[in-house]
């Protein structure tokens, strides 16, 4: 195994947000708000062991929410935590110098608020198309699928001229394992066996400040 990113030099952190930075699946809680919570719930699983291809699975759960008021995305909020030692591991890396993002294949609805509470550096998600104040059931442009999670690592460390050997990716689904491979120190965090076999190591309790053990 290369040498692990250090703390002694700019590094920058890639996180998935469902499951990882945060210990709810946004996409279910707008199913249980919707009434359709555990038929959600069943193609989210299927999604992040890799049984079903993520673009086509979240369309298919955005569907389930066409009609739902805005103001849903309120109430899902105020049901959110953030993972045991998020926000520690986040204020521990920006006091190194480092930059913390985020890769959500969940919605900027509800992401641009978490990150701005977690004081994240970059933030990349699903953007759900409304009309007169309800979800239509579609998503707007590109979705945020393995390959945009990705290019955003990718593109991030080069806009902070961070070389790759001193990035981190941490996830939990299927679709984050191209970043998890590509970073310098790939985790998988409470993750899918799949993911779990492509990564560097694994975390397997929920506190995020155990990435810290891996820095040197």
């Amino acid at each position: 195994m290369p040498l692990a990113p250090t703390l002694a030099e700019p590094g920058l952190l890639v996180m998935d947000v469902d499951s990882t930075l945060i210990d709810e699946e946004v996409i279910d809680e707008l199913g249980e708000a919707a009434g359709c919570g555990e038929e959600i719930a069943a193609v989210t699983e299927r999604a992040m062991r890799g049984e079903l291809e993520f673009c086509d699975a979240l369309r298919a759960r955005v569907a389930l929410l066409k009609g739902l008021p805005v103001s849903v995305f309120d109430t899902v909020h105020d049901k959110l935590h953030f993972t045991h030692g998020a926000l520690e591991l986040i204020d521990t890396l920006h006091t190194h110098g480092w930059k913390v993002g985020v890769v959500s294949g969940g919605f900027h609805e509800v992401v641009d608020r978490l990150a701005a509470e977690g004081h994240i550096d970059y933030w990349i998600a699903n953007r759900l198309d409304v009309a007169d104040g309800k979800l239509t059931g579609k998503v707007l442009g590109d979705i945020v699928c393995k390959t945009v999670k990705l290019h955003a690592l990718k593109s991030w460390a080069e806009r902070l001229g961070v070389p790759m050997s001193q990035t981190v990716a941490v996830g939990d689904g299927a679709n984050d394992i191209p970043m998890i491979q590509a970073a310098g120190l790939g985790l998988a965090f409470c993750a899918k066996p799949k993911t779990q076999l492509a990564a560097d190591d694994a975390i397997n309790e929920r506190d995020l400040t155990r990435v810290l053990d891996y820095l040197r």
